[in-house]
């Protein structure tokens, strides 16, 4: 099968095959995982606010572009209006449903 220097073609096929496996195996996610992410999502749906936050958030850093993203992020999340802007979110995001 081997000759110096040489490799045979079904030898290379058989590698290749073998390394296709063991990437499909290696990056399918486990069951738990499925789980948590299904999970997760549903979480999500239900809790719009949680898309509003970081929404909002990223909207905010986007205009303002601080070069100190730690302490932007302190200052947006511990804002004290932050809960009623969500708020007011939500109820004209109900209106218009």
């Amino acid at each position: 099968m081997f000759s110096v220097g040489k490799v045979s073609e079904e030898f290379c096929s058989r590698i290749f095959k073998n390394v296709q496996r063991i990437d499909a195996i290696t990056f399918l996610p486990s069951s738990g995982e499925i789980q948590t992410r299904i999970a997760n999502e549903k979480y999500l749906r239900t809790h719009k606010e949680v898309e509003l936050l970081i929404s909002g958030f990223f909207r905010e850093m986007f205009l303002k572009r601080p070069d100190d993203i730690q302490e932007f992020a302190a200052d947006y999340f511990t804002d004290p209006r932050l809960p009623n802007k969500i708020h007011m979110q939500l109820i004209k995001e109900k209106k218009a449903a």
